[in-house]
């Protein structure tokens, strides 16, 4: 072989050496990501072969046998779209029109001055997330005040990468207190007054996610003057309308007071629990402007974010809600099943404190049913969560934050057992 033929079978060699080094090296600064909480707990609970063993991680409404649950008016609404023969053509940027009018009037209630005077710039968002994220975007490119969200404390685990992946600084405010188990309504008022006029507040319109404390409704009344005197601008999420009480007009309250009032409010809403849609990621976002040419202006620029995040939003979740809230028979037979939900809820938390004082603990259990909606603090420290799980197969997330929704008549009494056993 020849000088030259060495030389130039080397630098192929190198070559492609150097083209192997480049192509398993672009990712090798990449570390290994920690697990997410509650898929970690739901891991945990599959390995177990307890037969007794419980999840009370999970965030999604189980039956009273602890099964997913389907609502009849969704089947139904399924069956009627189907028979309608309809395509599968993109949705517009805005999502599906008729979705997008009934879940605002949803909210807002039939008749309000918002929606007769076209106030709104509405948009189908995909699920609670995807709408919060919508907003994010909205706020960080066009509010006029401070680029900072102030968040209860604790609130939602995915309120502070969604708003930091939006662009906002993300703060908090006092909201709940451990040693109550209760609100620290206090405590968020005098945050509250201190927060920099022009910045932007999270607020839970019902069943706060985690700890399912919320403001009564004299303490709402008082949360709007002092917002509205410290000129903020509210974001509410409401993704748990009908679920808290089983009313949808009782958990609307603190939404249609602060729009009454004349607060100006960004809104995220999901159909995820109240019509158990969560894998079809049906949710809105609106902004309520000053006037309807303001309200246009609005929806030109949100459908301007829209396009580069996802195109447009998924049809067949939309379909079903706007079927259900638009049918007079199907809207009377959902009101009655979420409340239904609702109420397997509030019976599972009053069974709960009772077994609980039965196995004769003497903690004081009363917010557990002083709470509402799906989750539920108990107060319970990381190390007898610990041993909750290790003897009596419970799993739930480490601050002591449990679904009710895992809890049944057939479970509770084990449960409480093990609640006594962990605690006493």
């Amino acid at each position: 072989m020849s000088l030259k033929q060495s030389v130039s079978l080397l630098q192929c060699k190198n070559g492609v050496n150097s083209i192997k080094q480049r192509a398993s090296s672009w990712w090798s600064g990449v570390q290994m990501g920690p697990p997410d909480a509650i898929l970690g707990v739901t891991e945990a609970f599959k390995r177990d072969t307890n037969p007794n063993k419980i999840n009370l991680g999970v965030g999604a409404y189980r039956d009273d046998n602890g099964k997913p649950y389907i609502l009849s008016c969704v089947r139904k609404a399924e069956a009627q779209i189907k028979e309608n023969n309809l395509d599968k053509e993109y949705a517009p940027i805005a999502g599906i029109a008729e979705f997008c009018k009934r879940s605002i009037e949803l909210a807002l209630g039939e008749g309000s001055d918002v929606l007769v005077n076209g106030l709104n710039a509405t948009v189908q968002g995909i699920s609670g997330t995807g709408s919060l994220r919508i907003g994010g975007a909205f706020l960080n490119g066009f509010f006029p005040g401070n680029k900072t969200i102030y968040l209860p404390s604790p609130s939602w685990g995915n309120h502070t990468p969604i708003f930091k992946h939006s662009g906002l600084e993300v703060k908090s405010y006092r909201y709940y207190d451990p040693k109550t188990c209760g609100l620290d309504f206090q405590g968020a008022l005098d945050d509250i007054s201190l927060i920099p006029e022009k910045s932007i507040i999270l607020l839970h319109a019902c069943a706060h996610n985690p700890t399912g404390v919320d403001p009564t409704k004299e303490q709402w009344l008082e949360l709007s003057n002092v917002i509205k005197k410290k000129n903020l601008f509210v974001f509410f999420d409401m993704a748990y309308q009908g679920f808290a009480t089983g009313s949808v007009d009782n958990d609307a309250f603190a939404v249609r007071h602060f729009v009454k009032e004349g607060h100006r409010i960004a809104l995220a809403q999901s159909f995820a629990k109240n019509m158990g849609l969560y894998g079809e990621r049906a949710g809105a976002f609106s902004i309520i402007a000053n006037d309807k040419q303001e309200a246009d202006k609005v929806m030109s620029q949100i459908k301007i974010l829209i396009r580069p995040l996802y195109s447009n939003p998924p049809i067949n979740g939309a379909r079903i809600v706007a079927q259900i809230l638009s049918d007079p028979n199907l809207r009377n037979e959902w009101l009655p099943e979420v409340k239904g939900m609702a109420d397997r809820i509030i019976s599972v938390r009053t069974q709960l404190r009772e077994n609980l004082k039965k196995e004769g603990s003497s903690h004081n259990w009363e917010h557990i049913t002083n709470q509402i909606g799906m989750f539920c603090f108990t107060g319970m420290k990381p190390d007898q969560v610990e041993k909750l799980t290790k003897e009596h197969s419970v799993y739930l997330t480490k601050d002591g934050r449990i679904s009710m929704a895992g809890v049944t008549s057939k479970n509770v009494e084990y449960l409480a057992h093990a609640m006594h056993q962990a605690t006493k």
